[in-house]
């Protein structure tokens, strides 16, 4: 067997679809398959999904096959079923926990996997999107979102004690899917659960944003990870990665993987054991993981742009996960950080009732705050117009070329898309408001990204696209001015077309990911004097650079605010790479 990863753990789920057929001999011609490419350090051996069971003496059985192997055990649930041979109007037949019988059934589930392991988790069905009539009922004048929130949180607490009453060594875990943005919807309650089960877990499964009903970016496997941690800090287990939606592209579901890790999750796990053995998927991920374990262990802890992203928070779905793409490195959290330099809002900030008093106190004090047209238009008529002369015109523009002007420089650019786009037009008052990015239609210009001066800080108002997906569209010197106001107090940002990924960390350590098609180059921007950057791989140092613009005095203003001058380092950048480095002081 192959050595053991360093700085993570490997994880593989076992569903109860290939238990149910699968022999002693089977199940050990896959633990060799694995040890040919990669060290396995756990599985997670599921014991109920839809109308399959096996049976506790099964479970005993394959677990002790697994650990005779060296490979640690754990149990698994599916939460989906049909009882009595009723079929509920919920999606994906998951459980009706308004129901007793249904209740029932689930309990007998757990009680019996917990008769055989000390750790539990439950894959991403423990979710209701159910409205039979007895929910309708139960719901009585609450919304559904309130309703199954409260029903989730109340029989998770019912399942942890059953289990934990038969073996009180049992570590429960709850995994989370992808699709974060609706979790209130559906009954996810990570600002509850993470108090109730023991550990958390991640869907770090990003797939194709293609011909597919959710529009997950690839970025997200690396976001979803960060967010989660910082829901229950050293609690999240790991990320969790499958080949649906990217099996037609080897490339990126080993993106998925890099990722997850990049982000610094503890365990990867692989779904399912079964799609492993015999994949031709599985080599390249075991030679790959060596380089990133490797590189793992240079990485500090993340950083990024404080995110705000309330518990239940809803609305411009997946935004950040887009500007993600623009290599703009995100740090969401569901807790405001009022420690950090810039705090960016998007609409789902709204969600929190206290949101705006926290933004105000925080630019007021000097902080950086950067909200979103959405979050902008939430808060239209709740005060948000005193820190700005930004108003909503509900009308609506086309265009593709834009004029760069910032507040503070007397560098001006402009530059065409790739396509018209379409933005919501918000006007502003000359010399109240200071538009530092601009759409061009004819002889008229709309407000892409707004700034404003309040108290000691500064205010800022992104207008994105009504289709998120233009911002692939937009060109080079926009992205940079975009991502230069988001990583204000950072010391890197990037210059770039979309897309690609910036990732940094607390030890000046920083990473990019390349999904473009062809050959091209980014610029990484350094604020402040230093020697060049470094490759963190390799040990080459890249010296050769050039100064941005430095501050300058407008018409006849007295003074610019200070600003450490930017030094752009031209990367050369290949399809599918990335490049790891360091700031050389």
């Amino acid at each position: 067997m192959l050595k053991p990863f360093e700085n993570f753990s490997l994880a593989s789920y076992v569903y109860a679809y290939y238990l149910a057929k699968a022999d002693d001999a089977e199940i050990q011609r896959g633990i060799d398959y694995f040890k040919q490419y990669m060290h396995l350090d756990k599985v997670y051996l599921e014991n109920h999904r839809g109308v399959v069971d096996i049976k506790p003496e099964r479970m005993k059985q394959v677990k002790e096959l697994f650990e005779k192997n060296g490979i640690k055990a754990s149990g698994g649930i599916t939460s989906t079923q049909l009882v009595n041979g009723i079929r509920k109007p919920s999606y994906y037949d998951t459980f009706c926990y308004t129901d007793p019988d249904h209740r029932k059934e689930y309990l007998r589930i757990v009680r019996e996997l917990a008769e055989v392991f000390d750790e539990i988790i439950l894959d991403d069905f423990f979710f209701t999107g159910c409205r039979c009539e007895m929910c309708i009922e139960a719901k009585g004048e609450r919304t559904w979102k309130q309703y199954r929130l409260d029903l989730m949180e109340e029989f998770s607490h019912e399942i942890v004690d059953l289990a934990k009453s038969i073996n009180p060594k049992m570590n429960f875990i709850i995994k989370y899917p992808n699709w974060y943005e609706s979790y209130q919807d559906t009954g996810y309650n990570p600002g509850k659960q993470k108090d109730i089960f023991d550990m958390i877990y991640t869907g770090t499964e990003t797939r194709s944003p293609f011909y597919n009903h959710q529009h997950l970016q690839r970025y997200e496997s690396y976001s979803i990870i960060r967010l989660l941690e910082n829901t229950a800090p050293g609690r999240n287990g790991g990320g969790w990665i499958d080949l649906g939606g990217s099996s037609d592209n080897m490339s990126a579901w080993l993106e998925q993987a890099n990722l997850t890790m990049y982000a610094k999750a503890k365990e990867l796990m692989l779904f399912n054991f079964e799609s492993m053995v015999g994949s031709p998927a599985l080599p390249p991920l075991g030679q790959e993981f060596y380089r990133v374990d490797m590189l793992v262990g240079k990485m500090g802890n993340p950083v990024g742009v404080a995110t705000y992203e309330p518990f239940n928070g809803d609305g411009e779905d997946q935004v950040y996960n887009y500007l993600g793409m623009c290599g703009t490195p995100i740090e969401p959290s569901p807790f405001f950080n009022e420690k950090a330099e810039t705090i960016f809002y998007t609409q789902a900030s709204a969600e929190d009732p206290d949101s705006l008093k926290k933004l105000e106190k925080f630019v007021r004090n000097g902080g950086n705050g950067v909200v979103t047209v959405g979050y902008f238009k939430k808060m239209y008529d709740k005060g948000i117009r005193d820190l700005t002369s930004v108003h909503i015109t509900g009308r609506h523009v086309i265009g593709d070329e834009f004029y760069i002007d910032n507040q503070n420089y007397n560098a001006m650019e402009v530059c065409k898309a790739k396509k018209p786009m379409m933005f919501e037009v918000i006007q502003y008052k000359t010399n109240a408001t200071h538009n530092d990015i601009s759409l061009c239609i004819g002889e008229d210009n709309f407000p892409v990204m707004t700034e404003d001066y309040y108290g000691k800080g500064r205010f800022f108002i992104l207008n994105l696209p009504e289709n998120y997906a233009d911002l692939y569209n937009l060109p080079l010197p926009v992205v940079r001015n975009i991502n230069k106001h988001l990583s204000m107090g950072q010391r890197v940002f990037l210059g770039c077309e979309p897309k690609f990924n910036l990732f940094a960390y607390d030890n000046n350590v920083y990473g990019i990911q390349c999904y473009a098609q062809y050959p091209t180059r980014a610029q990484v921007i350094v604020r402040g004097e230093c020697k060049g950057i470094r490759n963190i791989e390799n040990g080459r140092t890249i010296t050769e650079c050039y100064k941005r613009p430095t501050p300058g005095m407008k018409g006849d203003a007295t003074t610019v605010l200070p600003d450490p001058t930017e030094y752009v380092f031209e990367v050369p950048m290949y399809p599918g790479r990335d490049f790891w480095f360091e700031v050389i002081d």
